[in-house]
């Protein structure tokens, strides 16, 4: 009895594990910590991070951002999330307590259903990506621990693999923008944003300190497209390697003629929040960036990256201002991306997390099963 028993726990696990896209080995070690009485449980609570620097995009400047720490338990061991909310996405604490107090994972015996899991979370309420993130990484992380795996394993990834990470300077005064480039010293990659008619000079004056390659982000700042297409011109003679949502996303034929004439690749940014937009995107920019807290988490980032590859387009991976948390879950998708962006972590000052590093501007994951996290 008790053989059959353990046949049948360990088949349910193999067949959760082709929707989570595990593979079936990994599954064999996990079965004993599979507890048929055991239950998830999920808690969750507001934290506010302190930026370093204030932060200014085309649209918004600010000193911090609202985050919800989760965590689930199960069976003894427990998985961290986050979400990640800065205001103009729409996301808040009280949003974000409010849907995941809906949340009940209780209901589900097999933590490894995660596509069953993340579908019954998804629907509950439209919108509240960021709180939904927080809810799929917390499992993505727990289920890690369960396998005694880290994610880049389980996704069969090569970690050596992960590549540069931009940090981000902000739009600035030059004697600010100057300080911060300098304090860039160990990044081989820059990003820069853009979107006002101080264009110009910040490009300027991050030259005046480094000739390091640069990615820019106009966040939908420019709103005619020959005088974009101008700017990218110049751009590529300042050694700026690609571009994020140069106009508008509404305006989808402006950034695709955009695109078409563009001498450096565009990625949607904005425009792309989700699976289903990634298809919309292609033809329309180069390439896509892709983000935790707009995704829902690992599991749809995830089948975003598969499909943008067979599209032929590129691929971003982007952050939030975030913990080390969310930085780290997205980290191990980063082995298979043309750039990474994954340096928020690095611009606050109350981080609660250990997790994936930036050594020499490298981005480097941990030896830890799930998503490589240690509470500090």
């Amino acid at each position: 009895m008790n053989n059959r028993r353990d046949f049948l726990k360990t088949t349910l696990l193999a067949g959760a594990s082709i929707g989570a896209g595990i593979p079936g080995p990994l599954i064999a070690g996990a079965s004993a910590r599979i507890n048929s009485n055991a239950r998830m449980k999920l808690r969750f609570r507001p934290y506010t991070l302190e930026l370093k620097h204030v932060f200014t995009i085309a649209t918004s400047s600010r000193t911090t951002t609202p985050v919800v720490l989760t965590e689930v338990e199960y069976n003894g061991m427990i998985g961290y999330g986050e979400a990640s909310m800065p205001p103009y996405l729409g996301e808040s604490h009280e949003s974000a307590t409010t849907f995941l107090s809906k949340v009940d994972l209780s209901r589900f015996e097999n933590p490894f259903e995660l596509e069953s899991i993340m579908e019954y979370v998804d629907g509950l309420a439209p919108g509240n990506p960021a709180a939904k993130a927080s809810v799929d990484i917390a499992i993505h992380d727990l289920l890690g621990k369960i396998m005694n795996q880290p994610w880049y394993n389980i996704w069969g990834y090569d970690k050596k693999l992960a590549p540069p990470t931009s940090f981000t300077i902000g739009i600035d005064k030059e004697d600010v923008v100057r300080q911060k480039t300098k304090e860039a010293a160990e990044f081989k990659i820059l990003k820069v944003k853009l979107g006002r008619d101080t264009d110009r000079m910040m490009i300027e004056t991050i030259r005046s300190v480094t000739d390091k390659p640069i990615t820019a982000d106009v966040n939908q700042g420019w709103k005619d497209r020959a005088a974009a297409l101008e700017m990218l011109h110049w751009l590529k003679e300042k050694g700026v390697v690609m571009i994020e949502q140069p106009m508008p996303k509404e305006q989808i034929d402006n950034n695709a003629w955009l695109t078409e004439r563009s001498p450096i690749p565009t990625f949607g940014d904005e425009a792309v929040q989700r699976l289903p937009d990634v298809k919309k995107a292609h033809g329309v920019y180069s390439g896509i960036n892709i983000k935790l807290m707009k995704s829902t988490g690992m599991r749809e980032a995830h089948k975003m990256m598969e499909l943008a590859r067979s599209l032929g387009m590129q691929v971003m991976l982007g952050c939030m201002t975030e913990t080390s948390c969310a930085i780290s879950a997205a980290s191990h998708l980063s082995p298979m991306v043309d750039f990474a962006d994954l340096d928020g972590a690095l611009l606050i000052s109350n981080d609660v997390y250990d997790g994936t590093k930036v050594i020499d501007g490298k981005v480097v994951l941990m030896e830890r099963p799930g998503i490589g996290l240690k509470k500090l």
